[in-house]
């Protein structure tokens, strides 16, 4: 049974509690990282795209929103956070507790806030059986969150689910790349403003280089 099979009923009411302090729900991060792998990673249109660690669709379904034509896939260990995934959306692709149920050959496998949930003796495992799963030249993102942001820490002490969360810093996350065989990673910070100083959010796209950001994001390429 995993850890999270316990919060997948409330996990909406927990995430959007534990990040209130920002001034936004949950949903408005989701859409975030889904707008960034949308402007930034997709090689086409209709892709295919793997949401490792999906839980109940969040991210996967900002995806979806964002890429319309894109196949969205989805797996987690949890099957009762699976079980909460729109059924639309579950209607459209394969979400799965096995890996073995998927098809593979992926343009792009995305890691949303999952490696922090995994003990570090199991992290380079996780990494290297998603880029396993990624076709000749597709990208692996992971999302994670920032240890060297105070707001950050903050909204993960205050999160039932990341009672046990071990937060990366990025060079840990490259590390695991390298390891994995990617190359050309590249490394965004992203989320700097909280929803009281939106109307800075505009330039938080000349700030990817800034180690600041409440988030970041990595991304490497197959071979």
């Amino acid at each position: 049974m995993s850890e999270f099979d316990q919060f997948s009923d409330n996990y909406h009411a927990l995430l959007n509690a534990s990040v209130s302090i920002t001034g936004e729900a949950g949903e408005y991060f989701a859409a975030y990282k889904a707008k960034f792998v949308a402007a930034k990673i997709v090689p086409k249109p209709d892709c295919r795209i793997l949401d490792y660690g999906c839980g109940v669709g969040l991210v996967s379904g900002q995806l979806k929103k964002f890429l319309p034509q894109a196949r969205i896939d989805g797996y987690d260990v949890s099957q009762l956070s699976l079980d909460r995934i729109d059924p639309e959306l579950k209607a459209q692709g394969t979400f799965a507790c096995n890996t073995r149920d998927l098809g593979g050959a992926y343009d792009v496998v995305v890691l949303a806030n999952v490696l922090h949930h995994i003990e570090p003796p199991d992290r380079q495992r996780t990494i290297s059986e998603a880029a396993g799963l990624l076709r000749q030249n597709g990208k692996l993102v992971i999302f994670e969150h920032n240890p060297a942001n105070p707001l950050t820490r903050c909204a993960v002490d205050r999160c039932p689910f990341d009672e046990n969360a071990i937060l990366l810093p990025p060079r840990e996350t490259r590390e695991y790349l390298v390891c994995s065989g990617l190359r050309q990673i590249l490394l965004n910070y992203i989320v700097f403003f909280p929803r009281a100083l939106k109307w800075l959010r505009p330039l938080e796209g000349r700030l990817g280089w800034c180690p600041l950001g409440a988030q970041y994001a990595m991304v490497g390429s197959g071979t």
